[in-house]
């Protein structure tokens, strides 16, 4: 193994980069070095994450590529930084969506560009930082300062209400968070300790789980989101440039799942058991109620909004059915939820960036005259709705499986969710795709250019690989779930 520490550099780069940037002046000719300089450092951090996953050993049960330094002398914590099988995915997401969304906002964005592209270099290193976190604090940090950029790129560069929906996500997201800072430093106080793999099992009483697991939910069942609290996500969508919903839906998203592994599960188990129905029943009412939501939509980044929030909703049962095959396949359906929906936001950008317009009803009959375009919104349509031989069927086909085990109801209201999952993304598809080109201002519109094919075919071969070969991501996350499903019946047997 490299001696290096590559967890760090890899967290750190983008922040070079953003350094960098701040550096140069900015007039009319400097633009496209920003840009460049932007789109440089982060394809870099995707090979370095990539060097990760090389050299990741899948034989191995916990923290790999470990950097522990002290941070605070009083007291024990550190920055403590690691990749374990269920965090090494999610951090590879992080980079490879990210020169995507630079490459989306090549023309797009048109004022403060060196702003522009400094806040997503800082959101791809908070994002990196997160996942690979081992401590709690430095977790909480890196989880909080992900809300910043996030709120700048949706509040400056957003649509007609972005200060609305920037203001929104922030108070949301806030609000949760709190409190599960106040449940860091009570299990602080009583273990002394702040090392997430340390307190991974049953060290707390049934009755302390409870009142922290509350308090966790408060903060990822906002950021996944849940049912009854995704009210900010089609806001926030709407109103984010075609960028911002990419990485939104492809990794902000995940970082509610990840935390529910992480620590309800991981360090909650009993509590997690104690509320699994309650999980259940919002989890279903998420997938029946936002799709049927999703179908009443006229503005194609609301519906695919809605969409995200039923996906979620088969992510959270998979995770709470706490079986081998539920969480596989939640940590797939993450996965392959964050290259679909980000490619789908990519589709929507293609035409709004002509057309100006997101309206379902101003469209119709593209085929015509977009044909390349036309193929591949299928190709990511057809993953979304989880037809076999893509991603999207893998994870979803796992969940169901573990879903029969706990419970047969359970199953079957997530099935019905792939149903109306396909009823509502062949409704926009038909709608925008299929019949007669009658809007005149749609007689000039061209088909992908250069960059556009650039951004999308590697996001195909992406769905692809996952729906063909799935054990490439499914081995190494393997002995990690296990150890988590092993400290859940343990402590849920006694």
């Amino acid at each position: 193994m490299i001696e290096w520490p590559l967890i760090s550099v890899t967290i750190f780069l983008p922040l070079l980069g953003m350094f960098i940037i701040f550096l140069i002046k900015v007039d009319s000719s400097s633009e496209n070095n920003i840009k460049w300089a932007a789109l440089w450092t982060s394809i870099g951090t995707f090979i370095l994450s990539c060097l990760i996953w090389i050299q990741f050993d899948n034989s191995y049960i916990g923290y790999q590529f470990v950097e522990k330094h002290k941070w605070f002398t009083d007291f024990n914590i550190y920055y403590h930084v690691g990749v374990d099988g269920i965090s090494l995915f999610m951090i590879l997401l992080s980079t490879f969506l990210t020169p995507f969304c630079i490459l989306a906002s090549w023309v797009s964005i048109k004022k403060r560009i060196k702003e522009y592209m400094m806040a997503f270099l800082f959101l791809e290193t908070v994002m990196i930082g997160m996942f690979s976190s081992v401590d709690m604090l430095l977790f909480y940090i890196f989880f909080e300062a992900v809300l910043i950029p996030m709120f700048l790129i949706i509040g400056i560069w957003g649509g007609n209400r972005r200060i609305y929906a920037s203001f929104k996500l922030f108070l949301y997201t806030l609000l949760g968070s709190v409190l599960m800072l106040v449940a860091i430093i009570y299990m602080y106080q009583l273990t002394h300790s702040m090392n997430i793999g340390d307190l991974q099992g049953n060290f707390f009483t049934k009755e302390i789980q409870i009142y922290l697991w509350l308090a966790f939910f408060a903060s990822f069942a906002v950021k996944i989101p849940m049912w009854p609290f995704h009210t900010w996500l089609p806001d926030a969508h709407v109103q984010a440039p075609t960028a911002g919903s990419v990485i939104l839906a492809g990794v902000l998203l995940k970082m509610g799942g990840y935390g529910f592994i992480r620590f309800s599960i991981g360090m909650l188990p009993e509590a997690s058991f104690y509320f699994s129905p309650l999980i259940m029943i919002l989890s279903v009412v998420a997938i029946i109620y936002t799709s049927l939501v999703a179908l009443a939509q006229t503005d194609m980044k609301k519906l695919i909004a809605y969409s995200s929030v039923a996906h979620m909703g088969m992510v959270t049962i998979g995770i709470f059915i706490v079986n081998s095959q539920g969480l596989e396949g939640a940590m797939i359906q993450m996965i392959s939820h964050g290259v679909v929906s980000a490619a789908l936001f990519l589709c929507v950008g293609v035409i709004y960036d002509r057309m100006h317009t997101r309206d379902i009803a101003f469209y119709g009959g593209l085929v015509n005259k977009m044909p390349q375009y036309s193929v591949v919104f299928m190709i990511f349509m057809l993953a979304s709705v989880g037809l076999p031989g893509t991603s999207g069927f893998i994870g979803e086909f796992l969940i169901i499986i573990g879903a029969f085990k706990f419970n047969t109801f359970v199953a079957l209201f997530a099935a019905s969710g792939i149903i109306l999952g396909a009823i509502y993304m062949l409704y926009l598809y038909k709608n925008i795709i299929f019949g007669l080109l009658i809007n005149e201002k749609l007689k000039d519109i061209c088909d992908l250019n250069n960059r556009e094919k650039i951004i999308l075919y590697p996001l195909i071969v992406m769905v692809i690989i996952i729906g063909v070969f799935p054990n490439i991501f499914l081995e190494p996350m393997r002995l990690s779930i296990q150890l988590i499903i092993s400290n859940y019946q343990i402590a849920n047997a006694q």
